[in-house]
């Protein structure tokens, strides 16, 4: 890789892609982060990737895609409240194809900048339960990508086949300032220590044998 090679990273606002944009950092690449509004609850997501890309000094495009709620109202707990928030893995918490519209809008903003990369957090605990999380998944749009751009673009995710622990112990060593993700699938004050996500997010902590930065309501 050219020290010079642009990439863009998916940045939600969570340790996994914080730990990633990091990690493109340190490889030499030039960084440039993006993240979305798609009707989710927790709001907090955008804001905390824009900590992480001013911690990074990296430039952060922020795309409002709100108006996703509406396709996914009654559908998934992330976007409406009236539905049931799992402590556990649930299809009840799938955004449906949400990284294959993250990931093609990333492709366009790509070619506008020339960037030869894309990278997301997708990573190992994640894989059984999310089918945009997958290898198989993201190589099929790299594939359909070179073919609707007709260029080489590439789009992986460094930690595919790495549990989040193991993801954790390696942005600690980057540096990842970890009290600056944010996890919780509700946008209170602090992470409410039930869903699902902040279920995981202290696990792994506790995995790792990492401090936990992280406030919990519960």
């Amino acid at each position: 890789m050219k020290q010079s090679e642009k990439c863009v990273v998916l940045l939600s606002g969570g340790p996994d892609s914080a730990t990633v944009a990091y990690w493109a950092k340190n490889e030499g690449y030039d960084v440039y982060g993006m993240t979305f509004k798609y009707g989710q609850i927790a709001t907090k997501e955008v804001e905390y990737a824009r900590h992480i890309a001013e911690k990074l000094k990296i430039p952060l495009k922020t795309i409002d895609f709100s108006s996703l709620k509406d396709i996914f109202a009654g559908v998934t707990s992330l976007c409406d409240d009236s539905v049931e928030m799992t402590p556990t893995f649930s299809p009840l918490i799938i955004v449906p194809f949400r990284n294959a519209i993250f990931l093609a809008t990333a492709v366009a903003y790509a070619v506008a900048i020339n960037a030869t990369h894309i990278f997301y957090g997708a990573q190992g605990s994640d894989e059984a339960n999310y089918p945009d999380c997958r290898r198989a998944f993201y190589q099929a749009f790299e594939t359909a990508a070179q073919l609707g751009t007709d260029t080489d673009i590439r789009i992986d995710a460094p930690f595919t086949e790495v549990p989040k622990a193991a993801i954790l112990k390696r942005g600690a060593e980057l540096g990842v300032p970890f009290h600056l993700t944010w996890s919780c699938y509700r946008n209170g004050s602090t992470h409410c220590g039930r869903c699902e996500s902040c279920v995981n997010r202290r696990t792994a902590f506790q995995d790792a044998g990492l401090p936990d930065p992280t406030t919990y309501a519960d």
